[in-house]
């Protein structure tokens, strides 16, 4: 069972970076894809990004592209979420997953989550 554990959380003022972290408790990014999702309070689950097995594809939600970017470090089995000029919008639990298969968007179809780790933006 892969387990994923997500850090780099917190609050922070708008115009502000954090960088969030997903540890995996083992190599899978080269089998997976990896994706970061968001859930603001009230809310559906949403996409931010993803990127595909071996690392070829990155992909965006329109509201993050150009702030956001996801990386990975296979030596370390860890994913990334750097994320720049943070918005008050941007407040939400993130959450890393995986799924053993092309990278999609919806949130049912990844079949491992991390905990999740809350991001708040002030204005």
């Amino acid at each position: 069972q892969v387990q994923l554990v997500e850090s780099g959380g917190g609050s922070v003022q708008a115009g502000g970076s954090l960088r969030l972290s997903c540890a995996a408790s083992e190599d899978i990014h080269r089998k997976a894809c990896m994706a970061w999702f968001r859930q603001p309070p009230g809310k559906e689950r949403e996409r931010v990004a993803a990127i595909s097995r071996e690392g070829s594809v990155m992909s965006y939600n329109a509201s993050v592209k150009g702030r956001f970017t996801i990386s990975q470090d296979n030596a370390k089995n860890t994913l990334y979420l750097q994320m720049n000029t943070l918005k008050p919008a941007d407040t939400a639990v993130y959450y890393c997953a995986a799924r053993y298969d092309i990278c999609i968007t919806s949130a049912s179809m990844y079949n491992y989550w991390g905990q999740g780790t809350q991001v708040t933006v002030s204005s």
